[in-house]
This record gives structure tokens, C-alpha cells and sequence, in this order.
């Protein structure tokens, strides 16, 4: 599951590195046996963002959106990811977003428009730049980006 944390307007992606590529991802990650989506979701938030301190109660929102990452049968690795996508508002300054996950190069809020030039995975630009806070949720269909 992931988040779309949106900051003045901007969204908050955080930049990994895959081979010699850069992709940037909404924050989030995967759930451990007994969490709930939502604690899972919290606990993500705080590991690769800072933001959402354990113990608080940030409002999210849904979740907004599914998405199915299926890799092709010719794909080296059998892989089926489901991204569960909630939403959440960011207060105040994002000079403290600092991560504790190895796997997280960087971040960046982005304005809407520029979400056309980057490499995000799942590839959910047209949705970010189009969904609103109490849209309802949508199934976005498979995409796979190696």
C-alpha cells in the first residue's frame, strides 16, 4: 500500500534507483502478518518519510485506488503486486522528510504537471493529476513497468 501525500498542491514521491534508472514512487510499502492496511500504512509513512510519527492518528483518505502490477509469463520472476493507494494532507515544512529506509535515494514534491517527465511506478500520473480528496475509489487496472 501507498499514499499520496499532497503538500501545496505538490505530491510527495520519494526516488529510488533500479540498475542505472531513477523512478520515483508514491511512499508506502508492504504489509506484515497481523497489520492492518492502515497500521502498515503508518508504519511506512514513518520509516520512509518521517512524517506521521508513531502514535499519531494523520487523517488518510480510503483507500482512492487499486492498481495490479502483474509481471508477463516472460518476465524473469513471477511477480503480482496490488497497490492499495491511500491519500493524506501534509502540513507545514518538508525540510524534516528523512528516511530510514536504505532502499529511498531521495524525495520531491511535485507539481502536478510535472508528473509527464518522471519515471513513476505504477505509471498513475494521469490519475494523480486528475483525482480530487472524496473521488470515489477506482481499480486502475494492470500495469507493469519493469
Amino acid at each position: 500500500m501507498s499514499a499520496i501525500l499532497r503538500w501545496r498542491g505538490r505530491i510527495l514521491l520519494l526516488r529510488h534507483e533500479k540498475g542505472d534508472a531513477e523512478v520515483w514512487l508514491l511512499p508506502g510499502g508492504g504489509v506484515r502478518s497481523g497489520e492492518s492496511l492502515v497500521h502498515a500504512l503508518r508504519r511506512e509513512l514513518w520509516e520512509e518519510t518521517g512524517l506521521f510519527p508513531k502514535g499519531t492518528e494523520g487523517p488518510l483518505e480510503g483507500p482512492v485506488a487499486l492498481v495490479d502490477s502483474i509481471a508477463p509469463p516472460t518476465y524473469p520472476t513471477r511477480k503480482h503486486v496490488l497497490h492499495v493507494i491511500f491519500a493524506a494532507d501534509v502540513s507545514g515544512s518538508l525540510e524534516d522528510v528523512t528516511s530510514q529506509d536504505a532502499a529511498v535515494r531521495g524525495h520531491r514534491a511535485f507539481r502536478l504537471p510535472e508528473l509527464d517527465s518522471i519515471a513513476l511506478h505504477p505509471p498513475i500520473q494521469r490519475f494523480l493529476q486528475r483525482w480530487q480528496p472524496g473521488d470515489p475509489a477506482v481499480y486502475l487496472g494492470a500495469m507493469w513497468v519493469p
